[in-house]
C-alpha cells in the first residue's frame, strides 16, 4: 500500500514555478519614528541594501515609501501601490527592515504575512528579524510572527498615547501642533510650533474679511478672488513648498467652502483654537466644543477681534435668512448625481422656474460662472422636460440595440439548462481531481511514517499537491461564478426587455429606471447630450466570463 502510494506521487509532474525573484522594497516612517535615527527612511534602505549585496539573486524592481504613515492600519499609498504591483505580477518578493515596518496591527499584519503573501506566491523577507518565508527554517514557525506583531501593536498603542498626551499639553501651552499652517501664516524658522504672519496671504485674508463685513456673500467673495487672480490656498502653499503632492492641490479656484472656512477661523484674531477634530476608527470627525483647547494671544493677529465678531454676525444673519426663506415643494431630482456639464465637468444645478403658477418648470444649468469665476465655463442650460424626453429616446434606442445584439447569443447557449449542465459537469470533474490529490497527500504521510519517503521528499511533494489543489479550487470558483453569471444575464435580459417595453408604452422615466440604466449624463452649451449606459458594459463582462468557462 505504501509502496503504491509512493509510485503515484512520483509520476505527478512538478508545477511550473517562477524562479526569478523580483523584489519590492518597502520602507515606512511613522509619526512616532520621526525623531528616531534607527528608523529613518535612509537607515531602512541602507540595511536592506547591505542584505541585497549578500543576495545578488534578488532583483529590486521598485521601492515603496510611506513617509509619516501610521503602522496601525494599511491605508497607505505606498503599501497599496505595492499590493497593486503584486496582483499585476510585477513583483513576487517583499523586503522590509523588520516586521514592524510592514505594520503593527497584529491581525492585519498576520493576514498579509501568513495568508495574502503565500496566496499570491510572494516571498517575504524581514531583514533584522532574520525571517525569510522561503527558508526551510521559517516554513513551520508561524507562531513567532504573531507574537512579534502583538509586541509591535502594543508598542504602537503606547507610543500613540504618549504622542497624544504631548500634543494636548502643547495645545494648552499655546503651541501650534498642526501640520500645514492656516492660510495667512507661516511657521517660525526657529520654532515650528510658533505661527508668524505671511505678509502676502495676510493681505488677501484682510480683504476677504473687509468684503464680508461690507455685506458680500460667500459666493461673491469667491468670484471676486478668482477674478482678481489670487491663488487658492492650496496652490499658494504649493509655491511655498508646503504642498508637493498633486492630489492635494485641487483645481486652483477659490471655492465657497474655502471662503467660509477662513471667515470662521478664530486663528486670524491671534488666538489658537485646536483639537476641533479627532480621529475615530481612522476617520476624522468633529470633536465636541468642550474638547477644544483655546489659548488667547498666542501669535500676531491679522484682523481685529471686533472685525471678526462683525463678520460672524453677518454670516449668522445670512444663514438664518436662508433658513427663514419660504420652502418650496420640489419634485424628485431623477438625475441627482448623474448629470454634469460637458465643458467644466461640474454637476449641473437643478432649479425651479416660476413661469406659471399652475405649472412646475425645472431647468438644469451650470453655475461655475456664479460660484467660481465669470467666463470660466461656456455654460450648459437645458429644460428638464426636454432632457428627459431626449433621454427616453436614447435609452429606447440603446436598449433595442443591446437586446438585439445579445438575444442571439442567449439563444445559441442551447438554453440555460444546457449551459448550466456543462459547467456543473466541469465542477464535478474538478472536485474529483481534488479528492484524488487529497488521497495522494494521505499516501505521502503514510510513506513518511513508514520511511519510504524522506522529510525533504515529503514536503516537496506535499507542496506540489497543495499548489495543484489551490489552482483547481480557483477554477471551481470561476466555474461557479459562471453559473451565477448565467442566471444574472438571463434575469437582466428579462428586466431590460421589460424596461424597453415600459418606455415604448409609457415614456415615463423613474428614478429607479434611470439608476439601473444610466451611469452618467453630460450636457453641452449646444444641448448636445452624451450618455454612458451601465448595462452595455455589464453584458460584455458576462460574455467574457462565460467565454472563459467554456474554454476551461
Amino acid at each position: 500500500m505504501a509502496r503504491k502510494s509512493r509510485k503515484e506521487t512520483v509520476v505527478l509532474p512538478a508545477p511550473e514555478m517562477d524562479t526569478t525573484c523580483r523584489a519590492g522594497v518597502y520602507v515606512r516612517l511613522s509619526v512616532e519614528d520621526k525623531h528616531t535615527h534607527t528608523a529613518s527612511i535612509e537607515t531602512q534602505q541602507l540595511i536592506i541594501a547591505r542584505y541585497l549585496e549578500q543576495n545578488p539573486e534578488i532583483i529590486v524592481v521598485q521601492t515603496y515609501i510611506d513617509n509619516g504613515a501610521t503602522g496601525t492600519n494599511f491605508h497607505r499609498p505606498g503599501f497599496q501601490q505595492m499590493l497593486s504591483d503584486i496582483e499585476a505580477g510585477l513583483i513576487n518578493c517583499v523586503i522590509v527592515k523588520d516586521l514592524s515596518r510592514l505594520g503593527r496591527n497584529v491581525i492585519d499584519t498576520g493576514y498579509y504575512i501568513e495568508r495574502y503573501f503565500p496566496m499570491q506566491k510572494v516571498r517575504f523577507i524581514a531583514v533584522n528579524d532574520r525571517y525569510d518565508s522561503s527558508s526551510p527554517d521559517n516554513a513551520h514557525d508561524g507562531i513567532i510572527i504573531p507574537l512579534r506583531n502583538m509586541i509591535n501593536e502594543a508598542y504602537a498603542m503606547d507610543i500613540a498615547r504618549k504622542i497624544k498626551a504631548q500634543q494636548r499639553q502643547a495645545m494648552k501651552d499655546g503651541k501650534y501642533v498642526g501640520g500645514r499652517t492656516p492660510y495667512g501664516y507661516l511657521k517660525a524658522p526657529d520654532d515650528c510650533h510658533q505661527l508668524i504672519v505671511d505678509p502676502v496671504a495676510a493681505e488677501v485674508v484682510k480683504t476677504m474679511f473687509q468684503w464680508a463685513a461690507e455685506g458680500a456673500g460667500l459666493n461673491t467673495i469667491a468670484v471676486r478672488l478668482n477674478e482678481a487672480g489670487y491663488l487658492s490656498p492650496s496652490h499658494y502653499k504649493r509655491t511655498l513648498g508646503e504642498i508637493t503632492h498633486e492630489n492635494l492641490v485641487g483645481n486652483g479656484h477659490w471655492q465657497t467652502r474655502t471662503v467660509a472656512k477662513i471667515l470662521r477661523a478664530e486663528v486670524y484674531t491671534g488666538d489658537l483654537v485646536q483639537g476641533v477634530s479627532k480621529i475615530i476608527d481612522h476617520k476624522q470627525v468633529r470633536a465636541n466644543a468642550d474638547e477644544w483647547t483655546t489659548v488667547r494671544g498666542t501669535h500676531e493677529a491679522i484682523i481685529s477681534r471686533e472685525l471678526f465678531a462683525a463678520v460672524q454676525k453677518a454670516l449668522d444673519q445670512a444663514a438664518q435668512q436662508a433658513k427663514d426663506r419660504e420652502i418650496h415643494s420640489w419634485s424628485p431630482n431623477l438625475l441627482k448625481g448623474k448629470i454634469f456639464c460637458a465643458h467644466c465637468g461640474r454637476s449641473l444645478h437643478r432649479q425651479k422656474c416660476a413661469r406659471r403658477k399652475s405649472q412646475e418648470v425645472y431647468v438644469y444649468h451650470c453655475i461655475s460662472n456664479n460660484r467660481i469665476k465669470k467666463g470660466v465655463c461656456p455654460g450648459a442650460f437645458i429644460f428638464e422636460k426636454e432632457l428627459l424626453d431626449a433621454l427616453a429616446d436614447m435609452i429606447q434606442e440603446q436598449l433595442d440595440t443591446t437586446l438585439g445584439q445579445y438575444s442571439l447569443g442567449l439563444e445559441n447557449l442551447s438554453k440555460e439548462a444546457e449551459e448550466q449542465k456543462n459547467i456543473q459537469a466541469k465542477i464535478a470533474s474538478r472536485k474529483q481531481e481534488i479528492q484524488q490529490l487529497r488521497t495522494y497527500q494521505r499516501g505521502l504521510y503514510e510513506g513518511l511514517i513508514q520511511n519510504h519517503l524522506s522529510k525533504d521528499e515529503y514536503f516537496t511533494f506535499k507542496e506540489k499537491y497543495e499548489a495543484k489543489i489551490e489552482a483547481i479550487s480557483k477554477e471551481i470558483e470561476q466555474l461557479k461564478a459562471g453559473l451565477a453569471i448565467i442566471a444574472k444575464q438571463l434575469e437582466q435580459y428579462k428586466m431590460l426587455s421589460q424596461d424597453a417595453q415600459h418606455i415604448k408604452e409609457d415614456r415615463q422615466l423613474t428614478a429607479a429606471l434611470i439608476d439601473r440604466l444610466i451611469d452618467r449624463v453630460d450636457v453641452s452649451r449646444e444641448k448636445r447630450i452624451t450618455v454612458r449606459f451601465r448595462f452595455q458594459s455589464e453584458f460584455e463582462h458576462c460574455e467574457e466570463v462565460l467565454s472563459q468557462c467554456r474554454n476551461m
